[in-house]
């Protein structure tokens, strides 16, 4: 797409969308948001500024592939899940630890896996959208 407003709407809209998608992620660990839609928003950025700017300019920005976030979403997963295993309890059981830090609260299993959701859905989307060929 050739318009200058777009284009330069997504440069000031990313970094913005950006922070509203972990601001998602962190709220949505006590109240409605969370890792699923805090990764959709954040997909939904990069795709806003595939469209204005084309892929190769998407893909300069972009600081991993989307496949290196899928991969440490789903170990950030995985291992919250199973880190609950090596300390004698059920699998996926929630594990708190004893600081409670300023706007994140207590680090959790379930936070972690909060993440791990996020950076999957987040690499997921980017991907597809990086596979479409919208501009070059």
């Amino acid at each position: 797409m050739n318009s200058v407003i777009l284009t330069t709407t997504t440069r000031i809209l990313l970094p913005i969308l950006l922070l509203f998608s972990v601001y998602t992620l962190i709220r949505g660990h006590q109240e409605p948001g969370g890792g699923f839609v805090g990764g959709l928003v954040a997909g939904m950025a990069f795709a806003l500024y595939t469209i204005s700017n084309g892929v190769a300019s998407a893909r300069k920005i972009f600081p991993l592939s989307p496949t290196t976030f899928l991969i440490i979403g789903l170990t950030f997963a995985l291992s919250s899940g199973l880190l609950s295993l090596f300390l004698g309890l059920p699998a996926f059981t929630g594990i708190w630890g004893t600081y409670e830090f300023p706007v994140i609260g207590y680090l959790s299993t379930p936070l972690v896996f909060d993440i791990g959701v996020y950076l999957v859905v987040f690499g997921v989307s980017s991907s597809i959208i990086f596979t479409l060929k919208l501009k070059e």
